[in-house]
């Protein structure tokens, strides 16, 4: 790849772009420097910088602001949220692609095992969530509206997060394994954190579209993440990177492995394509 430059840089949020602080609110959402002028060079080199990330839309878009993107005069930014089902422009917000899928079942499925769990979905154009239940502290970004279940999931959605804090990722790995959830696709977090989605949709198939719209391929894209909502987009982009604080299973899924968030990792891979 020695002659090799991205085009397009995907960038997930959450343990690429921020490190996790304990208690996280908004508050902690901090860009260090190295990350946000390694963004800039890319973008200085003619590189699209697209966020992806299995947050809300409305929870990406402070991040664009902290980043400065898009620049003044620019194009409006690309940005794939919710795993892959909402791609969007900003600003303003312009959703141009969404899947959605019938959760029921698959909530059901999983709060028949888990029936303390906690249920949310966006409310998106809105911000904030229809929940089951209130969501511990800094989990989810903005109003929490208490909404009976068959409520939340009663109309086709883009996403659903199940969470129980009582139990742990690997609880959550099992059961995701056992109960098969035909017709969704899922994938857990760092704790008992599952995000339900539809079929074939994950940040990869999101990305696919952003690229489709600017012309480009798989191959021309740089993709970094930490999380198991990475693992497809990690090997879907012609370099997909994990970062150093990544479990086994995502750093198996990369071409290559750069530092930990916490000392830039990021950056630290972007430099050697758009060097200070």
């Amino acid at each position: 790849m020695a002659d090799w430059q991205p085009r397009l840089v995907a960038l997930d949020i959450d343990g690429t772009l921020l490190a996790w602080v304990d208690g996280q609110t908004e508050d902690y959402e901090t860009i260090t420097a190295p990350v946000h002028d390694a963004v800039h060079r890319a973008l200085d080199a003619g590189a699209h910088i697209v966020l992806a990330s299995g947050r809300s839309p409305h929870g990406m878009t402070r991040i664009a602001d902290l980043l400065h993107i898009p620049r003044e005069d620019a194009d409006q930014l690309w940005v794939v949220a919710s795993n892959g089902a909402v791609v969007f422009r900003y600003p303003p917000m312009d959703v141009v692609h969404e899947e959605t899928f019938d959760a029921a079942p698959a909530v059901a499925a999983v709060l028949e095992h888990h029936p303390n769990a906690l249920v949310a979905v966006e409310e998106r154009g809105v911000g904030g969530y229809r929940v089951n239940r209130v969501f511990p502290e800094g989990e989810l970004s903005g109003e929490q509206v208490i909404t009976e279940v068959s409520d939340i999931v009663g109309e086709p959605v883009s996403r659903v997060i199940i969470r129980d804090p009582e139990a742990t990722a690997d609880d959550f790995i099992e059961l995701a394994a056992r109960l098969g959830l035909h017709g969704t696709d899922y994938v857990v977090g760092w704790t008992a954190w599952m995000d339900l989605s539809p079929v074939g949709v994950s940040k990869a198939s999101g990305l696919a579209h952003v690229c489709a719209r600017l012309g480009l391929e798989a191959a021309d894209v740089l993709a970094i993440g930490d999380g198991r909502n990475d693992i497809e987009m990690l090997r879907w982009a012609g370099r997909g990177v994990a970062m150093g604080q990544a479990v086994d299973e995502v750093k198996e899924a990369a071409d290559a492995v750069t530092d930990p968030v916490v000392d830039h990792g990021a950056a630290v891979e972007m430099s050697r394509w758009f060097p200070a």
